[in-house]
């Protein structure tokens, strides 16, 4: 067992298993269920023609020669299959390229219109949902835990806000032995979000409540059961209807199980128990529920970014409340609610086995950059995904360098 992957994976943020049983032998629910799941997968894939990206004249040809030579040194030196970019600009452009390849056995080509699955990009959905709630006054940021989730160690003394921060000391699920032995023994293992938290209640906090900043997805977990609990609705479901739709955003969804729109690359990982690469496309990503299941598309990715950095569907004084970032300990990156700012981008990046994703926004030059690539096996101790921004912003915005994540899978 290779437990440098396992830590790699695991200490910062996966579809074989059937969602459509046949009908006669599944109850009554259940069949409402699978089919709630399947009519969101056909909606996320409905209307996607006619879409233009990069409907402007592009970036000056200087320019797009360098990117074009950028992303493919990065790619070769960090063997990544296949890579989607997007730039964009008022003023000065656009940069919308597909390379590479979507499947390494077919050598079918990478495509600038597949889903990804995002990793903790859903971190940004999930708190914006917890945000709005903020707004409606049905929930306080200094509220307790323990106001809305029984059992969480330290519950009454760690906040909502602390937990949107990162930095509620709770030890991380994902970081347990027996978690990581049992997702990776049986990778379409569907797990509740109970079940993943209790992995990590096994441990005591790693520190007092508001100490410093760790990044956690049993954080994150905890805040989906709280939207879930106040608004009395399925995680997904509030997702859907108060953040995606007043977002526009119709390719985007957070799926119950291995569900995967098509059309999507396969996804490759090294984090696996022999250390071997794995096809981690069909992997169930129900252990990350909230902290880093959902699947998304460069056009929503696009559009999303600057309403969750500029605040569009919260209040500005909420939305203020998001931005006040705190250092993480990482160089360059610090974190507030859900969110990180790393030399004036705001976003989050994701990771999963099998996809990296890198979704942020520049407010000072109404930029919005997108990268989204079918591994996300390390080279030269970083995550590829990240190795990517910095090229592609050292570029396009010098003075605004991508200078990281906060480990943020």
């Amino acid at each position: 067992m290779r437990r440098t992957h396992h830590r790699r994976l695991f200490a910062a943020t996966l579809f074989v298993m059937s969602v459509l049983a046949p009908v006669t032998a599944a109850p009554a629910a259940t069949v409402h269920a699978q089919t709630v799941r399947a009519t969101t997968v056909r909606a996320a894939v409905a209307d996607r023609s006619h879409r233009d990206d990069c409907p402007s004249d592009g970036l000056d040809p200087a320019l797009t020669a360098r990117l074009d030579q950028a992303i493919a040194d990065v790619r070769r030196q960090a063997g990544i299959p296949g890579v989607v970019v997007g730039f964009w600009q008022p003023g000065k452009g656009c940069y919308v390229r597909a390379t590479g390849v979507a499947d390494t056995t077919t050598g079918a080509p990478m495509t600038t219109d597949s889903f990804f699955r995002i990793g903790s990009e859903t971190k940004t959905f999930t708190v914006t949902a917890l945000l709005e709630l903020v707004d409606e006054h049905r929930i306080g940021l200094d509220d307790p835990i323990s106001d809305y989730v029984d059992g969480v160690p330290c519950g009454r003394r760690i906040t909502l806000r602390q937990l949107a921060e990162m930095r509620s000391g709770l030890f991380p699920y994902t970081l347990d032995a027996d978690f990581q032995h049992d997702l990776l023994s049986d990778p379409t293992r569907y797990f509740t979000p109970q079940e993943a938290l209790a992995y990590g209640y096994r441990h005591q906090n790693t520190f007092g409540p508001g100490e410093r900043f760790q990044y956690s997805n049993s954080n994150l977990v905890l805040l989906g059961l709280v939207v879930e609990k106040v608004t009395g609705r399925p995680l997904a479901e509030v997702l859907r209807e108060r953040v995606l739709r007043p977002a526009h955003l119709r390719h985007t969804l957070l799926p119950h199980g291995p569900e995967f729109p098509q059309p999507h690359p396969r996804g490759y990982t090294d984090q696996t128990l022999s250390g071997a690469t794995e096809d981690a496309t069909d992997w169930n990503p129900s252990w990350a529920w909230a902290a880093g299941a959902m699947i998304s598309d460069l056009h929503d990715l696009r559009h999303w970014a600057e309403v969750v950095a500029t605040g569009r569907l919260l209040s500005p004084e909420t939305q203020a409340q998001r931005l006040m970032t705190l250092p993480t300990g990482f160089p360059g990156t610090s974190y507030g609610l859900g969110i990180f700012e790393t030399n004036g981008w705001i976003g989050h990046n994701g990771s999963i086995p099998g996809y990296e994703t890198v979704t942020v926004y520049l407010p000072e030059q109404q930029a919005t950059l997108v990268i989204e690539i079918n591994t996300d096996s390390s080279s030269q101790g970083q995550e590829p995904s990240t190795l990517l921004a910095r090229a592609i912003t050292a570029i396009v915005t010098p003075d605004h360098v991508y200078d990281g994540s906060a480990s943020t899978k």
